[in-house]
């Protein structure tokens, strides 16, 4: 479980792909010292496992099912990405609950500079907009963002000089994919609702 408040920026070094999955090599520097081979990072938002460490360097494995829901497939070596460790039970959440599952993408529609903070509209399927919420909840390449003016095909964000500095999405161009992570407790009130509703159509046509 993550927070969606981005601990830094890696450096993507290698990638290897075969015809379904990727493997990738990021450096982490420093921060590399404090994870062990099999715990839980969040790349760009998506909770992968160390698979393997040397040094500096973490591998991690993304299969097939990441790869289309994401947009890590599209990395390259030389790439900065998000992280974020995972939390520990006694963490203060200074964000809000991310499980580094993601939903789908979403595509920049429009960046506008605001006297040093950005305002940025994403486009996104009917599946995941419908969903997002007005000031709600939403992880986006694995930051905790609060959307605005959302549409069941946009949603705009509100980005502090502290994002833009802090995580990759400072250096995002119209036409790039960004993860999109929905809120957790939307999504198990959503599935109860429809539990619910089904079944009352059921009893209703007996």
């Amino acid at each position: 479980m993550f927070s969606g408040l981005v601990e830094g920026k890696a450096k993507v070094v290698g990638v290897q792909k075969t015809k379904n999955n990727i493997r990738l090599e990021i450096d982490f520097g420093k921060v590399a010292s404090g994870i062990r081979q099999g715990d839980s990072v969040s790349i760009n938002g998506v909770c992968l496992s160390v698979v393997a460490r040397k040094g500096v360097r973490l591998t991690f494995d993304a299969i097939a099912e990441t790869l289309r829901k994401t947009n890590l497939g599209r990395l390259s070596a030389g790439d900065r990405v998000n992280y974020e460790t995972s939390m520990s039970s006694n963490d203060l959440i200074g964000g809000h609950l991310v499980t580094g599952h993601i939903d789908g993408t979403g595509t920049i529609q429009s960046i506008e500079d605001e006297d040093g903070s950005i305002k940025m509209v994403v486009s996104v399927p009917e599946a995941i907009g419908s969903r997002v919420m007005e000031k709600g909840l939403l992880a986006v390449d694995g930051i905790s963002l609060t959307p605005a003016d959302v549409r069941d095909d946009r949603f705009t964000l509100y980005l502090i000089p502290d994002t833009l500095k802090k995580t990759t999405i400072s250096g995002r161009k119209v036409g790039d994919a960004v993860n999109i992570e929905l809120d957790l407790f939307g999504k198990y009130i959503e599935r109860q609702v429809i539990k619910y509703m089904t079944a009352r159509l059921r009893k209703k046509k007996r």
